[in-house]
């Protein structure tokens, strides 16, 4: 298919409808992904489908409605509306700014590549795979095709961030507003993008809210309170459905608690992950791409290692390390795929 700007426009406003469909289906109590005017929404769409720099917005946008989308109990609506996200999605997908593509270095050895995992999940187990990834290997993308391709929810940390934050509201009695809000860090935009007014703006904290969230937290530091939260989230839900889940150290809080997992590193060479980086944030310079690779790369290390009391990215604490740059984005896929299927997981 050819894109042009008629056509990515007309792209966005099928994903904006079918998100009103779900919603639609499901009521208000999910809320919904794009709860804004539709024509400020369906540019905003247009232009992270535009911009390579946008595509993990894009990407929880459409995890999130696919995530939602699975609950409906309809089961003729739920066929109709599936058959629409995947539809979308493989436009979405064939974009020259897709955030599905990834480049394959050594195509010979992605041939080569085969692998079995032995049985570990009984009849009664969910199927949960733990992926970590370093920035720039193209990990999330593997991650989000992998759960589409499986049909099975993928949480991210802005996913996860989301349903907390639905869930605190609960516990608070605050009505349900229907959105989905990003956060407008100018300090973090490369990670926090987002440009539509109802995104929420940072606050100064009063007296009171740190004497309430003292009281929430019992008097942990938030960081630790939101950590604890999101394993007990990870666990609940790991007895509940199929999914896949993007860092937030998932495999060892699954292990901790003897839950069945899939434990998966994504990796690829310094290198690699630069020129991925600069081709997505081509407003960076080769000089800065380096810095933030290093320095993320740092903090990744420091909180699995503060909270875990192990080391990112060592061989022996996962089942499968993937050189992502000897496979590319759907040759990553299909490893995995290859090694559930021979496992018989």
């Amino acid at each position: 298919m050819e894109y042009n700007r008629e056509t990515i426009r007309a792209l966005a406003e099928r994903i904006y409808d079918l998100d009103a469909e779900v919603y639609r289906n499901l009521g208000s109590s999910l809320g919904r992904v794009f709860s804004e005017d539709r024509e400020k929404c369906v540019r905003e769409i247009v232009h992270e489908m535009e911009a390579r720099n946008q595509g993990h917005v894009l990407r929880s946008e459409l995890a999130l409605i696919s995530n939602m989308a699975r609950t409906i109990k309809d089961r003729e609506a739920w066929k109709k509306v599936m058959t629409e996200y995947d539809h979308i999605l493989k436009a979405v997908s064939e974009l020259p700014t897709s955030f599905a593509e990834g480049d394959v270095l050594n195509y010979e050895r992605a041939e080569l590549n085969t692998l079995s995992l032995k049985k570990r999940f009984s009849k009664d187990d969910h199927m949960v795979i733990c992926i970590g990834r370093t920035y720039g290997s193209g990990g999330s993308e593997i991650g989000f095709t992998l759960a589409d391709e499986l049909k099975i929810n993928y949480y991210d940390v802005e996913i996860f961030s989301e349903v907390l934050r639905r869930l605190e509201a609960e516990k608070d009695t605050v009505h349900d507003k229907g959105g989905f809000p990003y956060i407008r860090d100018e300090e973090n935009r490369a990670k926090y993008v987002g440009t539509r007014q109802a995104f929420a703006r940072d606050q100064k904290i009063t007296v009171g809210q740190r004497m309430k969230d003292f009281s929430r937290y019992h008097g942990l530091p938030k960081k630790d309170a939101v950590f604890f939260n999101q394993s007990k989230l990870i666990c609940d839900k790991a007895k509940q459905e199929d999914f896949i889940v993007m860092g937030r150290c998932a495999d060892v809080i699954l292990a901790n608690n003897h839950i069945p997992h899939i434990s998966i590193f994504i990796t690829a060479p310094f290198e690699q992950r630069v020129r991925r980086v600069m081709s997505v944030n081509q407003q960076l310079t080769e000089k800065q791409v380096r810095k933030m690779l290093k320095t993320l790369d740092r903090k990744h290390i420091n909180y699995f290692r503060f909270y875990t009391g192990l080391e990112w990215g060592k061989a022996s604490n996962y089942d499968l390390l993937i050189n992502s740059a000897s496979y590319g984005i759907k040759g990553s896929v299909d490893l995995i795929r290859r090694m559930i299927e021979s496992g018989e997981v």
